[in-house]
């Protein structure tokens, strides 16, 4: 077991207040949790739909606080609740039917196109990412990235720690190689 940090009791304490009722604590809780969770979604689906998939989770988060008992940390919870969020909309997406023939060349730009205010080796790291299974860039983003313990991303994840572990080092090796992989190209 972990121990959890000073920010997930506050939040935990936070979500157990609102599960009660409390609106100033669903405000708070809300607020602490909203960026970790619109970050784990954006690297699940693409940015755009972030903001509605984030959305869509504490909408069910909402639904289920009077039944959270705060056996796991709020964060946690929270995050296998965007988990199954964004599973859900990747099921969807793959249930609609697809348009055959070309595809629209406005729409494959656009996908493509980064804002210019980016840094280019973050859009290196986001394209990087992007090559990940998902899998594997799902256990990188929940332990690099929003830092959750190893134990915090496997209950998430539903599977065991170990798992958790060979994946994340899966997409360090995968990273790597990509890496070395484009800078050869760049020499070339």
């Amino acid at each position: 077991m972990f121990a959890p940090d000073r920010a997930d009791v506050v939040t935990t304490a936070l979500a157990l207040a609102a599960g009660r009722g409390d609106r100033h604590a669903l405000e708070d809780f809300v607020r602490a949790t909203q960026r970790d969770v619109w970050r784990f979604l954006a690297h699940q689906c693409d940015g755009q739909r972030a903001d509605d998939l984030t959305q869509e989770t504490f909408l069910r988060a909402m639904q289920a606080l009077p039944s959270f008992a705060g056996r796991s940390s709020a964060r946690t919870w929270l995050l296998s609740i965007a988990r199954r969020v964004a599973i859900d909309d990747l099921r969807a997406t793959l249930a609609r039917p697809q348009s055959a023939g070309h595809e629209d060349w406005v729409a494959a730009a656009d996908r493509v196109t980064r804002p210019a205010n980016r840094h280019d080796g973050l859009v290196e790291l986001e394209v990087l990412l992007d090559g990940l299974p998902i899998e594997r860039r799902e256990a990188l983003i929940l332990t690099q990235i929003l830092g959750l313990s190893y134990a915090e991303a496997a209950e998430i994840a539903g599977c065991r720690v170990g798992t958790i572990r060979s994946r994340v080092a899966r997409a360090r090796d995968d990273l790597a190689h990509a890496r070395r992989g484009d800078e050869a190209a760049g020499t070339a």
